[in-house]
């Protein structure tokens, strides 16, 4: 029997990053299509284990950090809610916004309907739909339990699963779609250069020259807001609405963050938090793979596959269609869409590749570069938090 207390446990995860970043270092897969190195070394680490115990090694951490760092990483999300950015960005933000709020709902529609069709429960479809595809594998995680509690039988590992698969996809197919849009730009004559640039109007980030009091400004901040942010929760909780625990924190830190724009007071590294909430996502990303049960997949890995694939048409032509439409029918419209491809399916990682594919190809794309991170990173991750809970309640 091997059993590691909080540190140790912190520790040995350490380990696992560094043993994923490795690995996505050595392997040109993994690196092109951006899958994350948590999820490579915590998935590494889940495999391990698992053979392990069929050894008959009885392994246990503790995981009691797990939760701090999930909060602490929604909390640096709430901190990327500008209202000045979206000004900046204009009526282009508010319709990429709302089509993604859109893409969302249909993740849902289809994943759900889907689910029912192949005699699954129509939270499994959600469960492979906007949570972890707009979501990500941290949303999956987090939303997990509840899932669990309303009839999906191991949906940690199905939740992983079904992210991993967007991630890969999200990155594949993110390029096709944007050449098949450039090569439609050609057709018509229309340059392949930004008509505009937004990129002017963007606020600088505020650096100090002393790196230890930015760090600990950061991490102070980061923890009010999250101390804060609990009696949020715990109102939310006395309403008898049931919403994640780490919304009142990423409330709590758009509250701080927009009213430090206007004051400028704090003068908050906006870089730093956002450092900061990498590594609390690391943390929280390993620290809940190394206790998977991957043997809950068995049964359920076709049905995860059709149902990611169908949202991989879904989402392809949401971007052909709206995206590019609306987006102004343009060379930016063109990369914002590959860049909204690769967020609805995977991650902001993946969109900000697929883009830098085509920036460093052809030429800068500023209105891009502004539009899908400022959705991505925080507004529709809190339209998408409201929408699973909506499902949640009407599906259960």
């Amino acid at each position: 029997m091997f059993s590691f207390d909080a540190i140790a446990t912190l520790a040995l995860a350490t380990l696992v990053l560094l043993l994923g970043q490795l690995v996505k270092n050595r392997i040109v897969f993994l690196s092109r299509y951006n899958l994350p190195a948590p999820v490579i070394g915590g998935l590494l680490a889940a495999i391990v284990l698992a053979i392990a115990k069929q050894q008959g090694w009885q392994i246990s951490f503790d995981s009691s950090l797990r939760t701090p760092m999930m909060l602490a990483f929604f909390t640096t999300l709430g901190f990327a809610a500008s209202l000045q950015l979206l000004k900046i960005g204009g009526r282009f933000v508010f319709i990429f916004l709302a089509i993604s709020s859109l893409a969302a709902i249909l993740q849902n529609v289809v994943g759900a309907s889907a689910a029912v069709m192949m005699g699954l429960p129509a939270l499994f479809g959600v469960l492979c739909g906007s949570v972890t595809l707009t979501g990500g594998p941290a949303t999956g995680l987090a939303f997990a339990p509840q899932f669990e509690q309303a009839g999906v039988v191991g949906a940690e590992a199905i939740a992983v699963a079904a992210a991993m698969c967007g991630i890969i996809m999200g990155g594949i197919m993110g390029g096709p779609i944007g050449t098949l849009l450039i090569r439609r730009l050609q057709q018509q004559g229309l340059p392949l250069t930004a008509t505009d640039d937004h990129s002017r109007h963007l606020p600088l980030d505020n650096i100090q020259t002393d790196n230890e009091t930015r760090l600990l400004k950061s991490i102070g901040i980061i923890l009010v807001a999250m101390w804060l942010g609990s009696f949020v929760s715990a109102g939310f909780k006395a309403l008898e609405l049931t919403l994640p625990a780490y919304i009142g924190a990423m409330l709590v830190a758009a509250l701080i963050r927009n009213i430090d724009d206007k004051v400028q007071y704090l003068a908050l590294s906006h870089t730093t938090l956002e450092n900061l909430g990498g590594v609390a996502l690391s943390y929280f990303l390993v620290l809940s793979l190394m206790g998977l049960d991957l043997s809950q997949l068995v049964n359920v890995a076709v049905p995860i596959i059709v149902l990611v694939l169908l949202q991989v048409v879904l989402i392809g032509l949401l971007s052909m269609t709206l995206i590019f439409k609306y987006m102004g029918k343009d060379y930016q419209a063109a990369v914002t869409a590959t860049g909204f491809y690769g967020f609805m399916m995977g991650t902001t990682a993946n969109a900000m590749a697929n883009m830098d594919a085509f920036v460093q190809r052809y030429s800068p794309a500023p209105r891009a570069y502004l539009v899908v991170p400022i959705v991505g990173a925080f507004f529709i991750d809190f339209v998408n938090t409201l929408l699973v809970q909506l499902c949640l309640v009407v599906l259960r």
